[in-house]
């Protein structure tokens, strides 16, 4: 498959980026420590978006890796994932939705990503067994939905994916299923060159409906292929949300964050979340900012949206549950339980005495 090709074609090595960015021996010694623990992967698409004569381009932040990644403050689990595994590669932490790692690949790897301790190092938390997978789905009827998700299940084979797809589809309570991808971005044309995959989309997609969820985090990631790629899915009658996280130095400017939301919604793509970025290792003093400053961030850009274009929820995914960031009122944040891992916290309502630099949810201090 040409897809395939391309991504062999991917930079993994200082050698290979040397060719598109001056590096010093000092600079040297410390990407090749990053990189040995997260490996660098970019793809050839994605390289071109980059603008190498700018040290502060957004685009390179995103996938080449930098020094603050030698910064290990945080966790590599700030969500909770392992305390909602039930086996290899199968997660259960609220009660209507399933979560399945189908692989530790991407294809390119994002350096925020909040699964550093997975992707591209591992294969420890892979689903292996699709039929336990499905047994246990079958014994909880609460389940309506199920995730897919790594890694990047897009850059599983077809024959693996539409093999997900025919032992998930036949399960009677199941309403949607969905996928969780970045390749619309990182490799567009794993999507629109796949006239098998599409297929098999269309076709199971009338069984139950499927989504993509996209991760766009910046307008110039919306290109012509992406375009094209989401023209493809929306013609094989798969619905295509996105989730956004919002990042220091990449989209933490309300112009940007609007330019992004409009250009979604203009491509057929329906925001979905804008995510507080999670504390992770490596990533928190890199790319978090404090909530507070997220908040006004956020706002500002609605003023410049319509209301498609804002139905998106700035939230953190904590490990009681997915926290939505309501804002400040005189010396409180104010936050409430959009979902909840204990169902009492459902819908709840709660405060936390107001911080300037608190970047997550345990950072405040109760009032």
């Amino acid at each position: 498959m040409y897809w395939k090709n391309e991504l062999k074609k991917n930079i993994i090595t200082i050698d290979q980026l040397k060719k598109f960015l001056p590096i010093s021996k000092d600079d040297e010694k410390w990407l090749k420590k990053v990189i040995d623990i997260h490996p660098m992967s970019v793809s050839r698409h994605y390289l071109s978006l980059i603008d190498f004569k700018d040290s502060d381009d957004p685009i390179k932040k995103m996938v080449i890796p930098a020094k603050q990644e030698m910064d290990v403050t945080g966790s590599y689990d700030t969500s909770g994932e392992l305390s909602n595994t039930k086996f290899l590669g199968f997660q259960h932490k609220y009660p209507q939705t399933v979560l399945i790692l189908s692989t530790h690949r991407c294809a390119s790897y994002c350096r925020f990503c909040f699964r550093k301790r997975l992707v591209g190092v591992t294969k420890d938390e892979v689903l292996n067994n699709i039929n336990k997978a499905v047994t246990y789905i079958n014994k909880h009827p609460e389940v309506n939905n199920i995730l897919i998700t790594g890694g990047d299940p897009l850059v599983l084979s077809t024959k693996i994916i539409i093999r997900f797809l025919e032992k998930l589809t036949t399960i009677p309570h199941i309403d949607f299923i969905r996928f969780g991808t970045k390749v619309p971005v990182y490799l567009p044309s794993r999507i629109y060159d796949s006239y098998e995959l599409l297929a098999a989309l269309k076709k199971h997609s009338k069984i139950k409906q499927i989504y993509f969820v996209t991760h766009v985090d910046h307008p110039r990631e919306i290109t012509p292929e992406l375009r094209r790629a989401i023209s493809k899915l929306l013609k094989s009658r798969v619905i295509v949300n996105n989730q956004t996280v919002l990042m220091r130095g990449v989209n933490d400017d309300p112009n940007i964050l609007a330019e992004l939301q409009n250009k979604l919604v203009s491509s057929g793509i329906n925001p979905y979340y804008v995510f507080q970025c999670r504390p992770v290792k490596r990533v928190k003093n890199h790319f978090q900012l404090p909530i507070l400053e997220g908040y006004r961030i956020v706002e500002k850009a609605k003023t410049m949206l319509n209301g498609h274009s804002k139905r998106f929820r700035y939230v953190m995914s904590h490990k009681t549950g997915k926290v939505e960031i309501i804002g400040p009122k005189n010396d409180e944040m104010i936050f409430k339980y959009h979902q909840a891992k204990d169902a009492r916290n459902n819908g709840r309502i709660f405060t936390r005495k107001i911080s300037k630099t608190a970047g997550w949810l345990d950072e405040f201090a109760a009032k």
